[in-house]
C-alpha cells in the first residue's frame, strides 16, 4: 500500500503515526512559521507533488516514500532536537528540505554522518559533514556572476551588503567582499541584523548618501518584505539597485508591486522559466494544485529537487545509506527541472539565471552560470 505523502511530526514525537511498513521515510524539514514561514506553503506543495510522483514511479530504491514534516521555522536547536529524535528512534531514513543554514548546522551537529541529508537551500559554500549533500546554488555560480552581470549591464559596481545575522549571509557577504576586491566591483559596507527584524530605519539611514550604487540583499523571507517596503517608502528605489540570491515570487507578492522597482534576483529556478525541463514541472504543479497555488519559485522547487536527488542516490546506490552515497562518482550527472545537474563531491553545479522584478513577477534577463 502506498503511504500518505505526509505524516505530521509533533514536537515531542507523541502520537506520531507508525512508520508504514517497507516505506522510505524522510524528515522533510521546511519552515512553517517565523520570518521564513512565507516559504512554507510552496515547500509543502512541492514536497507533496514530489512524493506523489515518486510513489507513482516506484518510490526510492523500490520502496514507497513517506514524508515526515518538521517545522524548520522554530529556533535551530528545537528543530535539531526533533530531527535527532526521529533519527535515533529509527523513524526516518534521510533528511531533506529547505531551511536556513543555521538550522542545517544545528542538525548536522547532532546527527551528522548518521543520515543522508539533502540540503536544498542556496548556501554559503562547502559542508564536509559526511552524508550532507548541498544541492542549492552557492556564491560562485549565483551571487558573483550576478554582480558581474549587474556591472556590465547596469553599471552597478559599489555594493552595500544588508543581511540577516547568521552563517549564510555573513559568509556570503565576506565571500563577495574577498572575490570582488581588486576587480571592477567592490563591497563598500556590510550590515547584519537579527532574523525577524521589522524596522530597518537605521539601516536605511546608513544607505542614504553612502558610497554604494547597489545593495546586495541577504535577507530572508518576511525580513526582505519589510526591508523592500521601507526601502521604497524612503525613496531609494530610483537611485539604488537591489540584488538578491534569496528574493523570490512570494517576496514580491508580499511586498506589493510598489516595493519591487529596481529589484533583481539570481536563482536556478523562477516561476515562468521556460526551459523544456521546467515547463513540464510547472504544468504538473498547476494541474495538481490549481491556478491559485503558491508560486512555483526557487525555494519550493528546491524542495522538489531535494527529494528527487534522494531518488538519484537510491537509483545509483541501491539504498539511502550514508556510506554508499559517499562513493558516488565525482561529476555524476542527472537531469532535473533545473536542467543538467553535475555533482562535485557533495556540491551540485547547475544553470543559474538573473531576473528583474516586474511588478509581482520576475522577468528572466539572461543565463549567468552553467552546469560545468
Amino acid at each position: 500500500m502506498t503511504p500518505p505523502s505526509f505524516t505530521p511530526s509533533s514536537h515531542a514525537l507523541l502520537g506520531l503515526a507508525p512508520r508504514p511498513p517497507e516505506a522510505v521515510s524522510i524528515a522533510f524539514v521546511v519552515p512553517m512559521q517565523g520570518p521564513t514561514g512565507i516559504y512554507g506553503p510552496g515547500c509543502l506543495a512541492c514536497g507533496e507533488l514530489a512524493a506523489e510522483e515518486l510513489n507513482a514511479g516506484g518510490g526510492i530504491a523500490g520502496r514507497p516514500v513517506e514524508l515526515v514534516a518538521v517545522d524548520a521555522g522554530r529556533p535551530p536547536a528545537e528543530v535539531a532536537a526533533e530531527v535527532t529524535r526521529l533519527v535515533e528512534l529509527g523513524r526516518v531514513d534521510a533528511i531533506a528540505g529547505w531551511h536556513i543554514s543555521a538550522v542545517r548546522q544545528a542538525i548536522t551537529a547532532r546527527v551528522g554522518g548518521r543520515s543522508l541529508y539533502a540540503f536544498a537551500a542556496m548556501h554559503e559554500g562547502g559542508d564536509d559533514t559526511p552524508g550532507v549533500f548541498m544541492i542549492g546554488e552557492r556564491p560562485v555560480n549565483q551571487l558573483l556572476p550576478a554582480a558581474a552581470w549587474m556591472r556590465a549591464n547596469h553599471g552597478v559596481s559599489r555594493w552595500a551588503v544588508v543581511g540577516n545575522d547568521y552563517v549564510f549571509p555573513r559568509v556570503t557577504g565576506s565571500t563577495a567582499r574577498a572575490a570582488l576586491r581588486g576587480s571592477l566591483s567592490e563591497v563598500v559596507s556590510e550590515t547584519y541584523v537579527p532574523l525577524g527584524t521589522r524596522d530597518f530605519a537605521g539601516v536605511l539611514r546608513g544607505l542614504e548618501g553612502g558610497e554604494q550604487d547597489g545593495v546586495i540583499m541577504l535577507l530572508m523571507g518576511q525580513d526582505a518584505v519589510h526591508f523592500n517596503r521601507q526601502f521604497a517608502a524612503a525613496g531609494l528605489s530610483s537611485s539604488l539597485t537591489r540584488l538578491s540570491p534569496a528574493v523570490e515570487e512570494n517576496t514580491l507578492l508580499a511586498g506589493g508591486a510598489g516595493a519591487n522597482a529596481n529589484v533583481f534576483a539570481a536563482a536556478a529556478y523562477f516561476d515562468g522559466l521556460t526551459t523544456p525541463e521546467s515547463a513540464g514541472l510547472a504544468d504538473r504543479y498547476y494541474r495538481r494544485f490549481g491556478e491559485y497555488a503558491p508560486s512555483l519559485n526557487a525555494v519550493g522547487e528546491s524542495c522538489y529537487e531535494s527529494l528527487m536527488f534522494l531518488r538519484q542516490v537510491g537509483d545509483a546506490c541501491g539504498s539511502l545509506e550514508v556510506e554508499p552515497a559517499l562513493r558516488l562518482a565525482e561529476r555524476h550527472t542527472y537531469s532535473s527541472p533545473r536542467g543538467l545537474m553535475r555533482m562535485h563531491g557533495n556540491l551540485v553545479d547547475q544553470d543559474v539565471y538573473i531576473a528583474a522584478a516586474d511588478g509581482l513577477r520576475f522577468e528572466i534577463q539572461e543565463q549567468i552560470a552553467y552546469a560545468s
